[in-house]
């Protein structure tokens, strides 16, 4: 067996890729998605695939397929008195434990593995570092190991002794800055093993792209960070802090060894085989290929059917109706300022259907950085795919991995105690599916692809006020009030509709401000 060769057919065959914005690069490179590799040109795109595929076959032993696509129909079996279902994918289909960090690695974000010790997660990580053109020497001294005593200068550098005793002030002290700073593949194992102290320095970093020892600033460069954990609830040697937490863009488990795979390990064995040592150069990325991976990522498409659903999904969770009086502050998060129970105001009577409301299924709602994070990964999982807009099914699939530490499951929630949900308190990324779906199904029974009035209003807003005569804007006022008053007889407040309030208020707000400058301006 050939472990270090790459194979020559497509990984995916499909239409090639065009660019639709003018790149300068396409002066000097030819297309933009089209990298050299040895006497071939093959586009970034391909050569990402090709290095999914080598690592699944060759290096990660991860036999599974848990973000599946389906081109057709599907066979499935029933297991168990349980009846679980065993689905085959009719579509190419991926392991997130290979596919998510190999995403990472393009779109430059902080990607945390959880997981049982000896399941691959550091040795994952050292695989995307060697992708990313470092060596196993050069790797092995930059990975940073959470210890309990482990200090910010253990982690960012030691000010220079000399410069101590001779420094008039702190300007003059020069600092020994850990090379692993400049590093584009930063590696923290057990990263909950590391003091409170020290994790603050290291939020700095992981949030804000620079180190500060005595005043003295050090800019990182744009990096992929991989950090490991044994487990996913926070805990460790040391609590991670919320804000180090936050700051993890994607959660990806390591999940246990078939044994009926023991022949491979056999194989490496006698081979004496490291996959680490044997990457093919192939599949190995410049800084530049990865440079413009992003920038094509960043060039996929959404389209806006897609997004409605994504919006509508996120709609869901950060409304809470008994948290405040004023409209604005009917939140979760205005919630989580008070001192007052969830489960007190979350249980409180609102005339909603329990079941129904996904909203009512977690503790918290989405930040902006969440949402921008599972755009991002969203577009990147279409471009692996080869496809220059994103689908549903993009979007299904890597929300559980985006989403896993960003919502906070309500374990007390009636959704939980229904038939067959309880599963949902322990398998996080199935709930969270579980949740999309439910969001798609509520999106189709109210038709919103074809009556969405708010949508239509937007569109209508968004074509420019300037120029609209006061009559005109008089007209768009009412059309709002109109909609309002429609939707106030009787209609229960969920959280789609909330935030359709608050778009409309917006709206009205806009126009009554361009209607007042109309009456100044004559």
């Amino acid at each position: 067996m050939q472990f270090n060769k790459v194979s020559v057919a497509p990984t995916n065959p499909h239409a090639e890729r065009s660019s639709k914005k003018f790149d300068v690069a396409d002066l000097f490179a030819g297309p933009i998605a089209a990298v050299s590799t040895g006497e071939s040109v093959i586009a970034i795109d391909e050569k990402l695939r090709q290095a999914y595929f080598w690592m699944i076959n060759n290096a990660i032993i991860s036999p599974f397929y848990d973000i599946s696509y389906q081109e057709g129909p599907s066979a499935s079996f029933v297991f168990g008195d349980a009846k679980h279902t065993l689905m085959l994918p009719s579509g190419q289909s991926y392991s997130s434990f290979v596919l998510i960090p190999l995403l990472n690695l393009m779109v430059r974000r902080r990607c945390l593995f959880v997981g049982g010790p000896g399941r691959g997660k550091t040795a994952s990580a050292i695989l995307m570092a060697v992708l990313a053109g470092y060596s196993i020497k050069e790797i092995r001294r930059g990975i940073q190991h959470g210890q309990p005593e482990m200090t910010v200068t253990d982690l960012l550098g030691n000010p220079l002794p000399k410069d101590l005793v001779n420094a008039e002030n702190m300007d003059d002290i020069r600092i020994a800055w850990r090379k692993w700073l400049g590093m584009r593949v930063k590696i923290v194992d057990e990263y909950n093993r590391i003091p409170t102290r020290t994790q603050s320095a290291l939020l700095t970093l992981m949030g804000d792209n620079y180190a500060e020892v005595l005043d003295q600033i050090y800019e990182c460069p744009e990096a992929a960070w991989y950090l490991t954990a044994n487990d996913d609830a926070g805990g460790g040697t040391y609590q991670v802090i919320e804000a180090l937490r936050d700051r993890i863009d994607v959660v990806v488990k390591a999940l246990h060894f078939p044994s009926r795979f023991i022949g491979d390990l056999m194989n490496r064995i006698e081979s004496g085989i490291r996959p680490e040592e044997i990457v093919p150069q192939e599949i190995i990325f410049t800084a530049e290929e990865l440079d413009r991976a992003y920038t094509q990522i960043v060039a996929v498409q959404v389209p806006y059917l897609v997004q409605r659903r994504l919006e509508f999904f996120t709609s869901q969770f950060e409304f809470m109706e008994q948290a405040a009086e004023q409209f604005e502050y009917k939140t979760k998060d205005t919630l989580k300022l008070s001192s007052i129970d969830f489960l007190q105001v979350a249980n409180a009577a609102t005339g909603t259907d329990k079941s129904k409301d996904i909203g009512l299924q977690t503790k918290n709602g989405l930040s902006v950085r969440a949402i921008m994070t599972a755009i991002i990964y969203i577009k990147a999982i279409a471009f692996f795919r080869g496809n220059t807009e994103a689908d549903l099914e993009d979007v299904r699939q890597i929300l559980p991995f985006v989403l896993h530490d960003k919502l906070v499951p309500n374990l007390d929630a009636h959704f939980f105690e229904q038939e067959n949900n309880s599963i949902y308190r322990v398998d996080r990324i199935g709930w969270i599916r579980k949740m999309f779906d439910l969001s798609c199904a509520e999106y189709d029974r109210l038709d919103l692809d074809r009556q969405d009035p708010v949508a239509d209003l937007s569109k209508e807003f968004d074509l420019g006020i300037e120029g609209l005569t006061e009559k005109e804007v008089k007209a768009r006022l009412a059309k709002i009030e109109g909609l309002l008053a429609e939707w106030s007889k009787g209609r229960k407040l969920y959280g789609n509709l909330y935030d359709d309030l608050l778009k409309l208020k917006y709206l009205h707000q806009r126009y009554t401000n361009y209607l007042r400058w109309l009456r100044w301006k004559s």
